[in-house]
């Protein structure tokens, strides 16, 4: 979402927008910010993640405004007739190996002696060069902009513009954004939330970041939103003054929740968020659950009638101070008034839950304190 938003900042300003998506290089894979070998990718899993990207990127990117128009290129359609002698004599002969060696992403990688580095991505660096020298040259594309661990080989690229194309070219980088632990949210490398709603509903999208740290909130406004400095100004004073109100979170949620999800995503979102906070789950919609059913909070299923007390047990909630996850523990919390199934209390230790009395036929929400839900999938 970074580059996309970038792309969108630069298409506002007046600037024409080339989304490269890798169809060649995402074959390959980029030893960029990572310690071990990419898995490689069939070309059929490429193409249907590159169809995905289009589809996301015209949420933030306008594709029919005239001159300005964003444009998607694939590097497949001039790589993939590109021959061995080709690459080698064209392109190949303007790498010194010596240079290649000493860029941070490959270098970590050679003196690794349990990894090291195949020759299939140590060449990727020479790929992601020529695209630039074919963009530079079919529509005289003079700035490429990635991740700050993309340097190294945007850095290459400008060398290659100007060997190949006697042309000056630029580089535009940007920080990961990265975890609380300082490793970046990657795709492969696990912790991503995700564009693709199928993969990260919109309630947990939203929850993400409106439970972003006090620290990080006002840098992921500047990034992730377009609102003006002065509406981010008041943002930060107010947070500032009282960040207990969350006024700055909640800010971040809804507008980034708007952008990738639209107005429907962000409301279902706000929606979930009212109803599991004021426990008014009968006001949530059959979409609501299914989404909470996702990712939204532990889940389980049941092919038919189930007892609360073995709900309790088998969805870890009846764990007693010792840890332990009893029976016992269940009844004792149904019977101290503790238990809630779909908003109501219940007392009854012998409740059975049946299809005629969940949400939507299916669905009920158990809740332990004010804090621990878990939501049981019945079948039909």
């Amino acid at each position: 979402m970074v580059p996309l938003l970038a792309l969108r900042r630069f298409q506002l300003a007046g600037h024409r927008p080339l989304l490269l998506v890798g169809g060649a290089t995402g074959m390959i894979g980029d030893p960029g910010g990572r310690d071990s070998e990419r898995e490689l990718q069939s070309a059929e899993v490429v193409e249907r993640k590159l169809a995905k990207i289009r589809a996301q990127a015209s949420r933030f990117l306008d594709f029919d405004c005239g001159e300005t128009s964003a444009v998607v290129v694939n590097n497949a359609d001039w790589t993939k007739s590109l021959s061995v002698i080709d690459y080698l004599r064209d392109i190949g002969k303007y790498f010194s190996v010596n240079a290649m060696i000493q860029k941070e992403s490959v270098r970590r990688r050679i003196e690794d002696d349990s990894q090291g580095i195949s020759y299939t991505e140590f060449s990727y660096m020479i790929l992601q060069s020529y695209d630039f020298v074919v963009l530079n040259r079919q529509y005289d594309c003079t700035i490429q902009m990635g991740g700050s661990d993309q340097w190294g080989n945007i850095t290459a690229g400008i060398d290659l513009v100007r060997r190949m194309e006697s042309k000056q070219a630029y580089a535009i980088t940007y920080p990961l954004v990265t975890k609380s632990d300082g490793t970046k949210f990657g795709k492969s490398s696990g912790g991503a939330i995700w564009l693709n709603p199928e993969m990260t509903s919109p309630f947990s999208f939203y929850q993400f970041w409106i439970n972003a740290a006090d620290s990080e909130v006002i840098n992921y406004l500047k990034i992730f939103t377009f609102l003006s400095e002065i509406e981010l100004g008041v943002l930060a004073k107010s947070h500032d003054s009282d960040p207990g109100q969350r006024t700055a979170q909640v800010a971040l949620a809804r507008e980034i929740t708007r952008l990738v999800h639209g107005e429907t995503g962000l409301n279902a979102a706000e929606r979930i968020t009212a109803a599991l906070f004021s426990n008014s789950l009968n006001e949530l919609a059959k979409e609501d659950l299914e989404q909470l059913a996702q990712d939204g909070m532990p889940s389980s299923t049941a092919s038919g009638n189930v007892a609360l007390v073995d709900v309790l047990v088998s969805s870890g909630l009846a764990v007693t101070p010792k840890g332990e996850v009893t029976a016992g523990q269940a009844r004792k919390l149904i019977q101290g008034n503790s238990v809630s199934v779909n908003g109501e209390k219940q007392v009854d230790v012998d409740l059975t839950l049946t299809n005629e009395g969940a949400l939507f036929g299916r669905f009920f929400v158990i809740q332990k304190g004010k804090k621990h839900h878990h939501l049981l999938v019945l079948g039909r």
